[in-house]
């Protein structure tokens, strides 16, 4: 934090609590190692509260009780004073000490601090936290527990703050800003397999289900996550959060405003709370009037907590309008429901509906009502969805952007549905994250954030970093990595907080080519079954390669957590090592049974008479020996999920017990298969897998091979010629590594590509080949030329922070513009035959209603062709697209000439996100994810 200059953000999360022996003048000592400072509220819930939770903060920094009254009489010599500006206590605070903050008066959460000292007791000195309201009194707790060195995760993820000998936080004057999005907040959904067993067995068992105990926590929670807004979890496994008495008590209490989610207009949670035997069917066209006094009941009920009310009508759970057969009757019929509705909150209110806070979640069919010309009240909050896989659906127009009730976001970081549900592990890229939110931060869906955080657990750092967003813009001009950085070092340390980084934003990088949830490549609604994975569809080398990379992985966050101390293990399983090793355990179990079952494949092929290895090698007719172990560490993969599971639910003393299901929905990807033993012959030879051994003249670069034998002990030894070395020079293959080694084979760019390993007495020559490209060209890899860059060289697109060579065209893009200045890409082939041009983007939507998604493009200085993106609906190609999170276009050519070609890509929609270009030759590999490069 910079001292006195009157701004704190996220920033300044990891605060230093090794601290002199003096204390500056401006500071304000919090615990001189012998005394702590006393907590004074103002007598309001939240402030009484919220000097609870700084109390509680500061004796488990001191091992000192801090009092906690509502009289500055009952405070020693120095007083945390909390209230809003307008509370006795602070206008006395204020009066004794001179303080004016009046220029925060009436904002929204907004705090004004400041250490003074009384005028009426010079030996009392007051750090006052002065809110323009009750939550901004909060804020300015908060804030105060991050400068103290208090991780939001302190309790939910068992970030224990660690004891100090002296506490002091900087006592200059400040004011903080009011929040970027007014209104932001959690949506807890797909509660059934963690949060509500959780909560029911294990929490709070006396109420057996998600009740007021459980909600405070989640409330104490937003706090320190600076949200003021819940959608209350929701489905049928969940007593309806107004039916379980106290909930809504404990929300007034910390000051959260309570919406619910696009499913449930009005407060009401209709999969529990609509009874069809008592009050008929859920169909506006037919049963009007019990619908109409459904709502009335619930909106007089709650008329005097704070709400923001979904409007609109929608079948009774997250479904199609009942009876509505074309969008023009939903549409009719929806117009008549909010009407209606506005009624109801009117009378309920006493004032005019139009200040009444009211959304309109455009969710799924809701916005095909909206383009159908719905009109909505100028007032009411349009809240644009994602398309459930993290791709906003579309943003306001210019019209839109100027409506009195502005616009919102509903997104998604976990999601049961089609074309595949992700609930178990939290993948969402935090690039993806920070890009999608900069688009509506840029074309003003400012009004309102909702996130739907499913469990919370495992989704924590994807939750703050999404809330961070939306409590203060200025994040969006740092890349994910300094956010995440700056994070890891408040849960860890800062000593490890580079590395912790640079594991989670890997474990983030494997998942956005493939979630751990879509390694079946199934799908749900129908139910499909798991079958071969795509990674093997050009053979083994793919999914070697991705299983050396979730090996490295794990075993640096194993080398991490080691470092760590007793008191942040826990905390360090939770927020990262069960993640990572959870996700490299499924991939694990999925890729080695295929590789398996597809090295099994060879048992068919007879073996050459009289051959000699590396004939047989070639010939691919070596019986592979591995095909066991392999099955056999597919098991152990999948043993590792439960073991993991386990431990997690049995942390600190069983306190998360029930919370960590691996097998959401039991899906097929989650559930364990046969684990094949076969009988094997026995052969006496050795052979490679391996036929990525691709290198670059010039170019530092490692490729991963695998040696194995047909069931025979082997020694075997590689001496590396000059500019190549190995992670092993010698070793053993046998049954206890399963006839099978992976050995990584480094090129320095130079020297020959003749490199020989002896196997069993036998000689094998690695196929390695060494591309040589034209200076300035990119190389050609397995036929295949990846044309990637690292910065925009137009003004029509910028680089997008967090993803590795992506472009943006720039969402000020005027439609019609002819955009003039291309980018521009250029590469060599080496002789005349067959090629496609591979465009590649990510599977965003068009910007708003007015907007398409395309992409010019020209080769050779030829005709534009123009590439439309644009999918519709849930289409198969939507399906495959949100599963691959990519989208392709293809260009192909019957002959192109041998030398150097030129492609052009003109900017002709805005937000389009390219990611690269893959100029495929005659014969290359078709990869499912990332080429060589």
């Amino acid at each position: 934090m910079g001292r006195g200059n009157g701004m704190w953000r996220w920033l300044s999360a990891a605060a230093a609590l090794a601290m002199p022996a003096a204390a500056a003048a401006e500071d304000a000592v919090l615990f001189d190692g012998r005394e702590v400072a006393g907590v004074v509220h103002d007598g309001s819930s939240s402030a009484q509260l919220a000097g609870g939770l700084l109390a509680r903060d500061l004796q488990q920094l001191t091992g000192r009780a801090a009092v906690v009254v509502d009289d500055v009489s009952g405070c020693a010599r120095l007083c945390v004073v909390i209230g809003t500006l307008d509370s006795a206590l602070v206008r006395a605070v204020a009066a004794d000490t001179g303080v004016d903050f009046s220029a925060i008066r009436g904002t929204w959460e907004r705090y004004g601090r400041i250490l003074v000292r009384s005028t009426r007791d010079p030996s009392r000195r007051y750090l006052l936290i002065a809110g323009s309201d009750r939550r901004g009194s909060v804020w300015g707790v908060i804030d105060l527990t991050r400068e103290l060195g208090v991780s939001a995760w302190e309790w939910w993820a068992d970030v224990t703050p660690r004891r100090v000998d002296r506490l002091r936080v900087d006592g200059a004057r400040r004011l903080s800003e009011a929040p970027s999005v007014q209104y932001r907040g959690i949506f807890l959904n797909d509660e059934d397999w963690g949060l509500q067993p959780w909560a029911a067995r294990t929490y709070e068992p006396e109420a057996g289900d998600i009740g007021p105990r459980t909600y405070a926590r989640i409330f104490e929670l937003m706090w320190r996550l600076k949200a003021n807004l819940i959608w209350p979890a929701m489905h049928d496994s969940t007593t309806p959060f107004y039916q379980m008495q106290g909930n809504a008590a404990a929300a007034r209490a910390h000051d959260i405003v309570v919406g619910t989610s696009h499913a449930e207009p009005m407060l009401r949670n209709n999969v529990r709370e609509w009874d069809e035997r008592a009050r008929g069917p859920f169909n506006f066209f037919t049963n009007r009037r019990a619908m109409v006094e459904y709502w009335r009941e619930r909106v007089e009920a709650v008329k005097d907590g704070e709400h923001v009310y979904s409007i609109g009508l929608r079948g009774k759970h997250d479904s199609a309008m009942e009876g509505a057969d074309t969008p023009e009757q939903a549409r009719d019929a929806t117009m008549q429901a909010i009407a209606v509705q506005r009624d109801l909150l009117a009378k309920a209110q006493g004032k005019p509906a139009a200040q009444v806070p009211q959304a309109l979640t455009l969710y799924k069919e809701v916005l095909d009502t909206y383009t159908a010309g719905l009109p909505v009240p100028d007032d009411v909050t349009l809240v644009w969805p994602d398309d459930n896989y993290s791709y906003i659906a579309q943003l306001p127009t210019p019209a839109e952007q100027v409506r009195r009730g502005g616009s919102g976001i509903y997104y998604h970081l976990s999601y049961w549905g089609r074309p595949h549900d992700y609930l178990w592990l939290a993948t969402t890229h935090p690039a993806l994250i920070r890009e999608q939110m900069d688009r509506a931060w840029q074309l003003e869906a400012r009004k309102l954030w909702v996130v739907n955080v499913g469990d919370i657990k495992p989704g924590e750092y994807l939750t703050q970093y999404f809330l961070d967003l939306a409590f203060d813009h200025r994040i969006f001009a740092h890349a994910p990595r300094t956010h995440l950085r700056d994070w890891s070092a408040r849960q860890f340390g800062a000593a490890v907080a580079d590395r912790v980084t640079a594991v989670m934003l890997t474990y983030y990088d494997l998942a956005f080519e493939r979630r751990p949830e879509f390694m079946g490549f199934g799908q749900v609604e129908p139910v499909t079954p798991v079958r071969t994975s795509d990674y093997l569809r050009t053979g083994g080398d793919e999914a070697e390669r991705r299983l050396d990379r979730y090996a490295a992985l794990v075993a640096e966050a194993e080398a991490i957590g080691a470092l760590l101390p007793t008191d942040r293990r826990d905390a360090f399983f939770q927020l990262v090592l069960y993640p990572v090793r959870g996700a490299a355990s499924l991939n694990e179990r999925v890729l080695k049974l295929d590789l398996a079952q597809e090295h099994a494949k060879a048992l068919r092929a007879p073996v050459v008479p009289g051959s000699t290895s590396e004939a047989i090698n070639r010939a691919g007719n070596v019986v592979r020996a591995d095909m066991n172990v392999l099955s056999e560490q597919a098991r152990a993969g999948q043993q590792r999920i439960v073991d993991d599971t386990g431990a997690y639910n049995a942390l600190n003393g069983g306190k998360w017990r029930g919370m960590m299901n691996a097998a959401p929905r039991t899906l097929p990807v989650f559930l364990a298969p046969t684990f094949p033993q076969v009988a094997l012959p026995r052969q006496d030879a050795c052979g490679i897998e391996g036929s990525d051994l691709a290198y670059v003249e010039g170019a530092a670069v490692t490729r991963g091979f695998t040696l194995y034998s047909g069931g025979a002990d082997a020694d075997w030894s590689l001496a590396p010629p000059p500019g190549f070395a190995a992670s092993a020079t010698s070793g053993r293959l046998h049954a206890g590594n399963g006839y099978r080694t992976r050995i990584a084979l480094t090129h320095d760019g130079s020297g020959s590509n003749a490199v020989k390993l002896t196997c069993g007495g036998r000689t094998l020559t690695l196929p390695i080949r060494i591309a040589t490209p034209a200076k300035g060209a990119p190389p050609v890899i397995n036929q295949i030329i990846t044309l990637r860059p690292a910065s925009a060289t137009s003004p029509d697109w910028e680089s997008v922070p967090g993803f590795v060579g992506a472009l943006r065209s720039r969402l000020t893009f005027s439609p019609g513009k002819t955009a003039a200045t291309p980018l521009t890409y250029r590469f060599d082939t080496g002789t005349m035959g067959a090629a496609e041009i591979r465009i590649l983007s990510l599977p965003t939507h068009p910007l708003t209603a007015t907007d398409d998604l395309r992409l010019n493009v020209r080769i050779d200085g030829g005709a534009p062709q123009t590439l439309d993106y644009a999918t519709f609906g849930r289409s198969d190609e939507w399906k495959r697209n949100m599963l691959s999170n990519t989208a392709v276009r293809s260009l192909s050519f019957a002959q192109l000439a041998a030398g150097r070609h030129t492609v052009e890509l003109f900017a002709a929609s805005p937000g389009l996100l390219l990611d690269r270009i893959e100029v495929r030759l005659d014969g290359a590999p078709d990869y499912y994810g990332m080429p060589l490069r």
